[in-house]
């Protein structure tokens, strides 16, 4: 039997899109591929996740004539669906199996994720029975996502009779998970001594991003098939049966990205998605000589294409030749526009305007901030006038301690690096670079400042990042204490004030714009930290 995985890039709430597109490949899946069976990605026709539209009834209304639209005109092919299922009052993550207009079988997702970036035990009642369906001479048993990552809902349906699993998937990315899909899958497979074969979901949606990177595994764990990551398509598995036993035939096995190919390629990937879903038609972003702003502009461009993508350099009194320089310099290798506008007549009005009322106080840093809201001021007039989205160039690093500034560098719609490190920007920048000059070495090179004030470097305020990082990662993504990521080998000092900047910067973070998740914990719908805290 030959499965053909239909790894989509769908539209959450484009109803009408992701059902053409449902159509579309199973009508090619069947002429095209031969293929007898389908699978598509989970809750297909709604797009993954689609949070409180689940709730509306207009929504309601629409999955279900597309559901029917999918049964009614699909044939010769059987079809494996995502779909939100109403029955009265309750909503259930389900998975049909449709042959020739008939409903053969129907899973509802039996282990609901609530963690993480997961919230479906909001949404939807958990399924009570596992589901095994004949087709094509095999017991195929339907596993959703998170079903396969507990035993007990693969254990059941080979109990069942299943000597085939198939489970269909809306699995979000960060960089580990590839491997921690694999090696789950593998193991699923050995207790049970079952192939599988697993579909993801690719595109971006928000702050996540899907790769795709869809697999079959065979009895004894062994990857016998992976289609690419990152990739819309639609890819082909043969299953052979060998003494009634099923037998995934070896096909292609396209190799997995190094980890710093795969995080450029996500934030592409988000990145395009979100201003192609939104309709934008292209991005203006601040290009300031640093690596921050310049990877985003490489980013946009891969994303969008140089036509797309607008760079504007807004020189103070304390731009450095160098900066005015490499700004421009990018903006020629990678051929997109590229305007100068100063900040110092604004700055120079605001200090103006505010003198009444600041006398004969110091400068410090609030001098600093007017410059970067001047900045803020003309990008986000620039959008609006221009009909450009405005990209954030701020990484994680300065969004967990609050090196940022509200209403200045951190305006924007979206914020491509929001969850990369500043020492992941330099391994991003630098793996770019190895693919095609698109950065000035200087800028990879030279010593990180904000120039908000004269000979401004960011260890004036901050660790160096070689200790910052992983000290925030620590904290961040692995909920380590004070006692613990001090006996990684850190200054207790140190962590106790890197830790006391993210607690006070939280208030900062809940007003940024979202961003590409890449890490196992991002800033955003997976963390949830009070503003008011006394801890």
């Amino acid at each position: 039997m030959r499965i053909a995985l239909a790894q989509l890039n769908t539209r959450v709430g484009g109803i009408d899109e992701n059902t053409r597109k449902v159509l579309d490949a199973a009508t090619r899946a069947r002429d095209e591929l031969g293929a007898e069976l389908i699978l598509f990605p989970e809750l297909t026709l709604s797009g993954y996740p689609p949070e409180d539209l689940l709730l509306h009834r207009g929504l309601r209304n629409r999955v279900e004539a597309a559901f029917e639209r999918v049964r009614t005109n699909v044939a010769g092919i059987g079809v494996v669906l995502g779909f939100p299922e109403y029955q009265g009052e309750f909503i259930y993550n389900s998975a049909a199996l449709l042959v020739n207009g008939e409903i053969v079988a129907k899973h509802r997702k039996r282990s609901l994720p609530n963690y993480g970036v997961f919230d479906e035990k909001r949404y939807f009642q958990p399924g009570m029975h596992s589901t095994v369906a004949a087709f094509g001479g095999l017991n195929v048993g339907l596993l959703i996502c998170e079903d396969a990552w507990n035993p007990e809902p693969a254990r059941s349906a080979v109990d069942a009779g299943a000597n085939l699993l198939v489970v269909i998937n809306g699995s979000p990315y960060h960089a580990q998970q590839p491997d921690v899909r694999e090696a789950t899958l593998a193991k699923r497979a050995r207790e049970n001594q079952v192939p599988i074969v697993y579909l993801n979901l690719v595109g971006g949606q928000d702050e996540l991003v899907f790769d795709g990177g869809s697999f079959a595994v065979d009895a004894s764990g062994e990857i016998v098939f992976r289609a690419p990551h990152f990739e819309e398509g639609l890819f082909a598995v043969d299953v052979d049966v060998e003494n009634g036993v099923p037998v995934v035939r070896p096909g292609t096995i396209v190799a997995r990205p190094s980890p710093e190919a795969s995080i450029y390629s996500a934030l592409v990937l988000g990145t395009r998605d979100y201003v192609e879903k939104n309709g934008f038609k292209g991005v203006v972003l601040g290009l300031s000589g640093g690596v921050d702003s310049a990877l985003t502009l490489a980013i946009a461009v891969d994303a969008l294409g140089a036509d797309r993508v607008h760079a504007v350099m807004m020189p103070s009194r304390f731009t450095s030749e160098m900066s005015l320089t490499d700004a421009a310099e990018q903006a020629r290798m990678l051929g997109v526009r590229y305007d100068v506008i100063s900040i110092e007549p604004l700055f120079e009005a605001a200090l103006g305007a505010l003198q009444p009322v600041f006398g004969g106080l110091p400068p410090d840093t609030t001098e600093e901030n007017i410059q970067s809201r001047c900045r803020g001021l003309l990008l986000m007039a620039l959008s609006n006038k221009l009909g450009e989205m405005l990209l954030s160039t701020g990484n994680k690093s300065e969004m967990a301690v609050g090196y940022a500034t509200l209403y200045g560098d951190m305006c924007g719609g979206f914020a491509p690096l929001k969850d990369c490190s500043k020492t992941l920007v330099y391994r991003l920048a630098r793996y770019r670079n190895s693919l095609s000059p698109v950065i000035p070495q200087r800028t990879i090179d030279r010593e990180p400042s904000a120039e908000l004030r004269a000979n401004q470097k960011d260890t004036d305020s901050l660790p160096p990042y070689g200790v910052l990082d992983p000290i925030l990662e620590a904290f961040i993504e692995k909920d380590y204490s004070v006692e613990q990521i001090t006996e990684l080998g850190f200054d207790r000092d140190t962590v106790v004030r890197v830790l006391q900047m993210v607690k006070r910067a939280e208030y900062k973070r809940r007003q940024a714009p979202p961003g590409v998740r890449v890490s196992s914990r991002a800033f955003g719908r997976d963390w949830r930290y009070p503003i008011t805290s006394a801890y």
